[in-house]
C-alpha cells in the first residue's frame, strides 16, 4: 500500500501537490485542510483519510472526525492533527495513545517536519511538515511510504519548493 501524507495545506494545493500524490493507494491528511476544494482535489487522485484541524469550519468537520484510529496493512495507525511529538505529546494524545497502542502517529500542526522512532510507546511518529503557503515553514513537504505486513517502508520527504514560490 503506497500512502502520500500531507498536512496543513490551508486551503492551496497546486500541480507539484498533485503530481507527488500520483500513484498512491490512499492519501492521509494530518489536519488543517483548509477547504473543501482542497479535498475534493485530493480525493480526485485517491481515497483519503483525513482529520480536521484547528482552522478547519463546519463543512470539513463535517467531513472528517478530529482523529482516525484504524489498521491498514497490519499496522495500527493514530492520526490527530495537534499532537506533539515523542517526549513532548500534547495530553489528548497521549492519552490515545497509552490507550489506542499505534505502531504509527501521525500529526501535524506544527510545521515542523519528523520522522522519529517513540522508543517508550514502541510506535513510529511522522509530520509531514506543511504542504501550503501559509505559515513560518520555509519549505513546504509532504511524506510518501509504502505499508507492507504491518511495516512503514521506504519513507520519503517530498519538498515542494519554497513556501512563498511557486517555482
Amino acid at each position: 500500500m503506497k500512502i502520500g501524507l500531507l498536512s496543513d495545506t490551508h486551503g492551496y494545493v497546486d500541480d507539484r501537490i498533485i503530481s507527488r500524490l500520483q500513484g498512491c493507494d490512499e492519501i492521509w491528511h494530518a489536519g488543517d485542510i483548509g477547504s473543501v476544494e482542497v479535498m475534493d482535489a485530493l480525493e480526485g487522485i485517491a481515497p483519503m483519510r483525513a482529520v480536521s484541524g484547528n482552522i478547519d469550519g463546519r463543512e470539513i468537520r463535517l467531513r472528517c472526525s478530529e482523529e482516525l484510529q484504524f489498521t491498514c496493512e497490519g499496522l495500527k495507525v493514530f492520526i490527530l492533527h495537534i499532537g506533539g511529538y515523542p517526549g513532548n505529546y500534547f495530553p489528548a494524545a497521549e492519552k490515545s495513545i497509552k490507550t489506542y497502542k499505534p505502531e504509527l502517529f501521525i500529526c501535524g500542526h506544527s510545521h515542523i517536519l519528523r520522522v522519529m522512532s517513540d522508543p517508550v510507546n514502541h510506535l513510529l511518529h511522522m509530520n509531514p511538515g506543511a504542504a501550503g503557503k501559509q505559515g513560518f515553514h520555509k519549505y513546504r513537504t509532504l511524506i510518501r511510504f509504502s505499508i507492507e505486513n504491518g511495516k512503514v517502508l521506504r519513507p520519503e520527504v517530498v519538498e515542494l519548493g519554497l513556501r512563498g514560490s511557486l517555482t
